[in-house]
């Protein structure tokens, strides 16, 4: 049985790369490792515009937010910023150095402990687990040690994927490793309020197929060995047994509480998150294909009367999406 590549084994952009060292070092001793993943590294439709999106792991959130601010690379309070970072980890913020002139950043800010229980068995929340067992790249490590910590993490992330797909599976499913990484997205997409046309993790998944078929082919292997699964004559799978009424009824309050914690971080990122408006209605733009012009209104007080255009974008965006655009 063939291993799964490395996380630092995944070819990164050196635009991105540069960016994480950047970061890493504006940080200070804090950062333990800084991970990539997101559009830019499974190169699905990005635009010129488009972020790069770092998990960054961090052994203190105020002695990074301190050390961050010292360095003039955030510009409120380093008090602010570890105050939230208590509620709903983790805290998303814009690294953009040198006035953005070598691309911007969207940093996904966590401490260890934290992203342990984020990517372990019983995860709070959906938001970091979804997107760490995609393609995800390790760009910087301040230590081998660090290094193989993360590797443990997203192996033992993936080799979980069964126990909250499986709860979503019809009667008499087969499948193997590609399909199952299909219907992981699927899942995983459900557990979020997004801009994106319906079928958006189709688009995703074309371009990671080749990663889903290859990390997550050792756990359905060792699931088979231990009777979980029946292996078919054509290489496929099945779940042995379907999952109980308790366990489905457990995952779908997971992911509807997933849901709610994800959309009540909006209210974060707008503390946190630097020019953050731009951002999004270029996103909405690119994700949407429709052109978004804000009201004065809006501008000055998004919070109160951005609302009904979040509603309508989300009642009215298209069903389908254009694997080219």
């Amino acid at each position: 049985m063939t291993s799964p590549p490395r996380a630092g084994n995944v070819a990164a952009p050196a635009a991105g790369r540069r960016l994480a060292e950047q970061l890493a070092e504006a940080g200070g001793e804090s950062v333990r490792a800084v991970l990539m993943y997101g559009s830019h590294l499974s190169k699905t439709s990005p635009g010129k515009h488009s972020a790069y999106d770092l998990v960054v792991l961090v052994r203190s959130y105020g002695s990074f937010y301190e050390t961050l601010k010292a360095s003039g690379e955030i510009h409120r309070p380093a008090s602010m910023f570890s105050a939230l970072s208590t509620v709903l980890p983790p805290n998303v913020i814009a690294f953009t150095p040198d006035d953005g002139s070598q691309g911007m950043a969207k940093c996904l800010v966590i401490r260890d402990d934290d992203f342990e229980v984020a990517l372990g068995p019983s995860p709070p929340d959906h938001f970091l687990l979804g997107r760490m067992v995609q393609r995800v790249a390790l760009v910087w490590s301040r230590s081998p040690g660090d290094a193989e910590w993360v590797e443990s993490l997203l192996a033992g992330a993936r080799a979980r994927v069964l126990d909250w797909v499986a709860p979503f599976m019809g009667p008499g499913e087969t499948f193997d490793a590609a399909s199952l990484g299909r219907r992981l997205l699927e899942v995983s997409y459900r557990a979020e309020l997004r801009p994106e046309a319906g079928n958006r993790f189709d688009t995703v998944f074309a371009a990671q197929a080749d990663h889903f078929a290859h990390v997550l082919l050792p756990g359905l292997e060792e699931a088979a060995d231990s009777g979980r699964l029946d292996r078919l004559p054509d290489g496929r799978f099945q779940l042995h047994t379907p999952a109980g009424a308790s366990e489905r009824s457990r995952w779908r309050w997971h992911f509807r509480r997933s849901k709610v914690r994800s959309t009540s971080r909006w209210f974060k990122h707008v503390l946190t998150f630097d020019n953050w408006l731009p951002y999004i209605a270029r996103k909405v733009e690119r994700r949407t294909g429709s052109p978004v012009e804000l009201t004065v209104l809006e501008r000055r007080l998004p919070i109160v009367f951005l609302w009904p255009r979040v509603v309508r974008v989300l009642r009215t965006r298209p069903a389908t999406e254009d694997s080219e655009s």
